[in-house]
């Protein structure tokens, strides 16, 4: 993993505790050898202030590595492009099996040039700024993590977990993932279209403005139709006026919002019910459970039963 000054400590701590965990469980032989990679020998300070140091340089590793993934850190996004770490990306973090980043980690293989043509995600909050920076590239915002051939990119912080549990599921199976998610008390994989943000848990906008009143509209009335109108008339405007509205305060369209609260409930209940796929659908306001279904699929790339599946798997015990 390569990491440098002013390294966010989770991109690095969470996928490493994921790669000992799996460790844990098969033989040495088989394991992970984990090694930090940084321009310079010496301490580096993390973003929280915490001290910690590279097993080696970057003129000491010169050699492929089966996985290389590049940590973000909060200042990533803004800092001027590390010459030595994109001659070392291009020259041996391309040759091994697979190669990318932790949240805003993607930064780095933009200056690379790795991103160009490739599909890619980092956190939500600097996706459209890594867009503008690396046009060549298409970057997708509402994904936990993206595999595109050998590149893997995930989104903010902990889906530097979700990538890891992904990368041990492809390479001993998803027993062994779920076993070292139950152990770090991660309650299932969260799969790679997963929404990176929950809309019902963000924070509302101020309920007096027009936007507030739909969103709390949305929220207490989901199992109802809910069209563009009817969603003007509660904001008290036109349909073209609630659309630009959502679009300038949200950078969403309001059908997308709702179906994305309607997608966000589903899981909810997929995750904490056993209630039959027919009234989840209805209750989150799905006409049908097909129509369910294509939202699951178009939104998310898996289907409601997969995404139960995934939180009903019980691993074997674990012998450690």
């Amino acid at each position: 993993m390569i990491v440098h000054d002013g390294v966010q400590a989770l991109d690095v701590a969470g996928p490493l505790d994921v790669f000992a965990e799996a460790n844990a469980r098969i033989p040495a032989v088989d394991g992970y050898d984990c090694y930090l990679i940084a321009a310079e020998a010496g301490p580096l300070r993390a973003s929280n202030g915490m001290m910690m140091m590279a097993h080696v340089t970057f003129a000491q590793a010169c050699r492929p590595f089966h996985t290389v993934l590049v940590a973000g850190g909060p200042a990533l996004p803004n800092a001027p492009e590390d010459e030595a770490m994109s001659s070392w990306l291009r020259q041996w973090g391309v040759r091994g099996t697979r190669y990318g980043s932790i949240c805003t980690g993607a930064f780095a293989l933009g200056h690379a040039g790795l991103l160009d043509g490739r599909i890619a995600t980092t956190h939500w909050q600097n996706a459209g700024q890594l867009a503008a920076m690396f046009p060549a590239s298409h970057i997708e915002l509402d994904r936990i993590y993206i595999r595109d051939g050998a590149l893997v990119t995930s989104a903010g912080v902990t889906a530097g977990i979700d990538l890891a549990l992904a990368l041990v599921s492809e390479d001993f199976g998803a027993e062994l993932a779920l076993a070292c998610a139950k152990r770090l008390v991660v309650v299932a994989q969260r799969q790679g279209g997963q929404s990176q943000f929950s809309p019902l848990l963000q924070p509302r906008t101020d309920p007096e403005t027009p936007i507030g009143r739909v969103q709390a509209y949305v929220l207490e009335h989901l199992a109802e139709p809910l069209s563009v109108e009817r969603l003007a008339e509660i904001a008290g405007t036109s349909p073209r006026s609630i659309a630009r509205i959502f679009i300038r305060e949200l950078s969403i369209t309001p059908h997308d919002y709702v179906e994305s609260v309607r997608l966000d409930q589903a899981r909810n209940l997929l995750e904490g019910t056993d209630r039959a796929m027919k009234a989840v659908a209805f209750d989150c306001g799905f006409t049908t459970p097909e129509q369910m279904r294509a939202a699951f699929q178009r939104r998310l790339g898996i289907t409601p039963v997969r995404y139960r599946e995934s939180f009903q798997k019980k691993p074997q015990p674990s012998a450690r």
